[in-house]
């Protein structure tokens, strides 16, 4: 009883080591734009080059979508995108909230910050 009690826990623990090295599906930031969009051109000028590199960039990669193509088939949205940019954080192709414009990037890192902070996954 003893040495299959021994096994169960090491066969446990196995388990919680493999599934950990195992990547889980990263949450994505999905970006709606458009062609000529000012304020698209603004967020590529003040945050695109850097965003990668932070740590939302890891969480959360960038996924850029020309709203005129539509909504890719894999997003599920709360509700329909009518201003670019809209910035949708996406965790396993639900919608999780979103950022409709862009101001500046004080706001736009304020703002990610709150909501990956109200429900977002917090993966590595």
């Amino acid at each position: 009883m003893r040495r299959a009690l021994s096994w169960l826990t090491l066969t446990g623990v196995l388990a919680v080591v493999l599934g950990a090295a195992v990547p889980a599906r990263a949450s994505e930031l999905v970006m709606f734009e458009r062609r000529g969009c000012a304020y698209c051109l603004q967020f590529d000028r003040d945050v695109a080059p850097i965003y990668q590199k932070t740590e939302e960039g890891r969480r959360a990669p960038l996924r850029r979508v020309d709203l005129s193509g539509g909504v890719p088939a894999d997003v599920a949205l709360a509700g329909p995108v009518r201003f670019t940019p809209t910035f949708v954080l996406v965790d396993e192709g639900r919608e999780i909230g979103r950022i409709t414009g862009y101001a500046s990037d004080e706001a736009f890192w304020g703002l990610l910050g709150a909501l990956t902070q109200q429900g977002a996954p917090n993966r590595p």
